[in-house]
């Protein structure tokens, strides 16, 4: 199991350990992107070599070999029909354009029920700003959950947020040594 999580880690991060791009398959369904998929969300991985076997049974998109994914999930979480979560709680955030820029990330769980959990908070350059998103995901209406041989499960996210949009982070602050 180890060694399938470093060698996903590795393709995902573009370093294809073949000369050409492997077919990657989600749950059975052939997939061009697979970035955006949360390392907890994968149950196993299968690394298939590019052999006539694989060819044969996948077609030629196979020749780089096959990376099956096998998520803990059938249908994931879903927030709402028109808006992502990170959209809606830019939304509901103040954040007026002439504040300083300010970045939050945080980790967060979709419970079975569709509430959401704080898992971790991975980086925050203002207080201000992560109090007004804790409270704006507190009021978040529920998402639907994923789901599991039809019964719904949790899932994990990542919510990192910049505000006010388009504005610049400031440069950290660094000591030259002389």
């Amino acid at each position: 199991m180890k060694r399938s999580l470093l060698l996903l880690a590795a393709l995902l991060a573009g370093l294809s350990l073949q000369a050409q791009r492997p077919l990657y398959i989600v749950n059975g369904v052939p997939c061009d992107e697979v970035t955006s998929i949360a390392p907890d969300d994968i149950e196993t991985v299968d690394e298939l070599p590019a052999d006539e076997e694989t060819i044969a049974r996948y077609g030629e998109r196979a020749a780089g070999g096959v990376i099956r994914i096998t998520l803990r999930y059938d249908v994931p979480a879903t927030f709402s029909d028109t808006l992502s979560f990170a959209d809606y709680v830019t939304r509901e955030v103040k954040w007026a354009a002439d504040e300083p820029a300010a970045r939050v990330s945080l980790r967060y769980r979709v419970l079975a029920d569709g509430s959401v959990e704080i898992r971790e908070l991975l980086e925050s350059t203002d207080n201000r700003l992560k109090r007004r998103i804790l409270k704006a995901m507190a009021g978040a209406p529920r998402w639907e959950p994923a789901y599991k041989n039809g019964a719904p499960v949790e899932t994990e996210h990542v919510l990192t947020l910049r505000l006010p949009e388009g504005k610049r982070m400031p440069r950290e602050p660094y000591l030259r040594m002389r």
